[in-house]
């Protein structure tokens, strides 16, 4: 819809971000400054202890310093609550208390059709849960009171039942004044081919209603009750209300009980949900009626980074973790995957429930696999490889599924772990007790070229460090110069515990100009310590920024240049760790070239222009170094074919 202009902002301004993110989290008093609007939370985008989650009041932006999640009001509203723009927007504007602008007739129209036919969805459910308590619905009560389902438990799910009648459902909304034509497109009834009346969709089944992130009826699903009935589950089809590949069941009440710390638990069916939820497990979902879709499995990301898949321990639920092992290996980002709790042979959640009860349960879920070993399990199950040809052929299979994997650290990951499972297989890590390698097969053997490169013989990341400490120096003492990177500083990771604490710090004060009082709001946050531990190394004291605080423009150039240098070194790393996972037993003729780039890569991050012409200066006016300090940039030069005469004395 067309918004007029000024409106947005009016809403923002009319809004706290703190007040509607405050409705999800719980505000950390220690950390947090109400009167500044400076407020921190645990991150209600992902699990975990500390509070890394910013809202910025004063800028109407959040951004957590664990998962990077970030944005406004709107785009809050709208990962919490799985609504559109516009529907964030309703919901707002709602609490703001304005009204909102007319739309467009044919948007107005659509708008009210769609909720005319959540109308008739909610009558609907009303009527099945009705008829449940009829005569017809004997059979149907007797199987759920089997099934463990209490009248309580049946209220709390609102199942209800459809009687065996062809328009049962159908002459009920006919005589409550409901539209013919709004029956049919919510999916409740289809259109007679013979030129009768129209006849219900679900007919002598146990009905389970969906509802969508806001709690809206959207559609239905139903278990037959006749066991020759050829769909012994059934959906509603898809309407403008309901994609059966967008949704889950039960997201609502899943997404609020992950919120509260429970585990996300993926279930197959209805009735796992159910049973599962029952028993104490609430943040528990299910597809509908599919395999689970790459829309479902974001939506599954957004409630909670590491949902458990609760499968059957049959062939055919095996095969739905595989599959979805395929569908999620292009996905994964760090600290967002996946993990497998495959039930006993033969039995489903709700069987290891009623057999073990909530303990049984918590016993599998604690021994959820990761994706690696499934991945593993499936490449090598019911395979021998006594030959060097069949061994190839795992190292191919393995090599193609891991390169699905788009993140380099990791696909790295991966290949490490790959590397472990293939050498116990194949018992290639173990030595007797002389020292010699024992067996046929000694393990991967990499050729000399190879390993004598410079990039598989890099030193420590000492280099990283001396480049994160003038970083942060610089920053702290030209705080003007944060918001021009603040996007780049928010992604970096440091390779300390104190230069992590210190950018962290840094960030959460970027509202601040003065270098003094960023030094004084630095040290009531962290201490004094670590910022007299920066600024006394040596390297930090001769650096242009803290040598000449008065120039910003060198500050400036020396800031950028620092940061492209440190990321460029970091974009080899990614490749080192490509390399080493090829390295794990799937070497290839191009892989001494391709480290020998990186090298190169990784060389050229290490020097500037003026470097290259043999002018660069590591130590300004003939400055002493310390010899940690010095040891590290001979390393540096060792690596680049520098002269060692550019160093300073020790």
């Amino acid at each position: 819809m067309s918004l007029p202009p000024g409106f947005l902002d009016e809403l923002r301004n009319r809004l706290s971000l703190s007040q509607v993110v405050g409705r999800k989290v719980m505000w950390d008093s220690r950390k947090s400054n109400q009167a500044k609007g400076d407020m921190w939370a645990p991150c209600p985008f992902h699990q975990e202890k500390t509070a890394s989650f910013h809202v910025d009041d004063r800028k109407g932006y959040y951004y957590c310093f664990g998962c990077h999640a970030k944005g406004d009001a709107i785009s809050f509203v709208r990962e919490t609550e799985n609504v559109s723009f516009v529907e964030a927007i309703e919901i707002l504007a709602g609490e703001a208390g304005m009204q909102m602008p007319a739309r467009d007739p044919q948007a107005r129209e659509k708008a009210d059709r769609r909720s005319q036919m959540a109308e008739v969805m909610e009558q609907a459910v009303q009527h099945y849960r009705l008829m449940l308590n009829t005569a017809q619905a004997a059979e149907a009560r007797a199987y759920l009171e089997r099934r463990g389902l209490t009248p309580a438990a049946l209220a709390r799910w609102e199942i209800g039942f459809a009687a065996p009648g062809w328009q049962g459902l159908w002459d009920h909304l006919r005589g409550k004044g409901v539209a013919e034509e709004l029956i049919i497109a919510a999916g409740l009834a289809k259109p007679s081919q013979k030129g009768g009346k129209p006849y219900d969709t679900f007919r002598d089944r146990i009905m389970f209603p969906i509802r969508d992130g806001r709690g809206r009826a959207i559609a239905f699903g139903g278990r037959a009750m006749d066991p020759t009935d050829g769909a012994k589950y059934l959906n509603s089809p898809q309407t403008e209300l309901f994609d059966k590949g967008h949704n889950l069941y039960n997201q609502a009440r899943a997404r609020e009980a992950a919120g509260k710390g429970q585990p996300l638990i993926v279930a197959e069916g209805y009735m796992d949900v159910i049973a599962l939820s029952e028993a104490g497990f609430g943040a528990t979902v299910a597809p509908l009626g599919t395999a689970v879709t790459e829309d479902q499995l974001r939506l599954l990301w957004r409630i909670h980074p590491e949902p458990i898949v609760a499968l059957d321990g049959d062939t055919a639920g095996i095969r739905a973790a595989l599959r979805l092992v395929d569908l999620a290996l292009p996905l994964l980002e760090a600290g967002q995957s996946l993990r497998f709790a495959l039930m006993p042979e033969g039995q489903d959640p709700d069987d290891v429930i009623r057999a073990g009860g909530a303990p049984a349960m918590q016993k599998l879920l604690e021994a959820a696999r990761p994706m690696v070993q499934l991945l593993w399990q499936r490449e090598t199950e019911g395979r021998v490889f006594d030959s060097p040809e069949r061994k190839a052929a795992l190292d191919k299979d393995l090599r193609a599924a891991i390169s699905k994997i788009k993140d380099p650290s990791i696909r790295g990951h991966y290949g490490e772990e790959i590397k472990r499972l293939r050498w116990d297989l194949f018992g290639q890590a173990r030595r007797p007790a002389k020292g010699k390698w024992r067996g046929r097969d000694a393990g991967p053997r990499v050729q000399p070229s190879t390993k004598n490169s410079p990039l598989v013989a890099a030193g420590p990341r000492f280099e990283e460090e001396l480049r994160e400490a003038v970083i942060l120096a610089t920053l702290i003492t030209h705080p003007r110069l944060l918001p021009e990177h603040e996007g780049k500083l928010e992604r970096l990771e440091m390779t300390t515990d104190d230069h992590r604490h210190l950018l962290a710090a840094i960030l959460r004060h970027h509202h601040i100009e003065d270098s003094g009082s960023l030094r004084a709001a630095l040290a009531d946050s962290l201490g004094p310590g670590p910022l007299e531990k920066l600024f006394a190394l040596r390297h930090v004291q001769i650096a242009p920024p803290v040598l000449r605080p008065e120039d910003d423009e060198a500050a400036a150039m020396c800031l950028a240049e620092e940061l492209d240098k440190l990321m460029a070194a970091r974009g080899a790393e990614s490749e080192i760790a490509e390399a080493m996972q090829d390295l794990a037993g799937f070497a290839d003729e191009g892989l001494t070239w391709r480290l020998s780039q990186a090298a190169e890569a990784r060389n050229r991050a290490g020097r500037s222009d003026t470097e290259e012409k043999g002018t660069y200066d590591l130590a300004p006016n003939g400055a002493r170094m310390a010899r940690e300090e010095r040891d590290a940039f001979a390393r540096l030069l060792d690596q680049i074919g520098y002269g060692k005469d550019k160093l300073p004395p020790a």
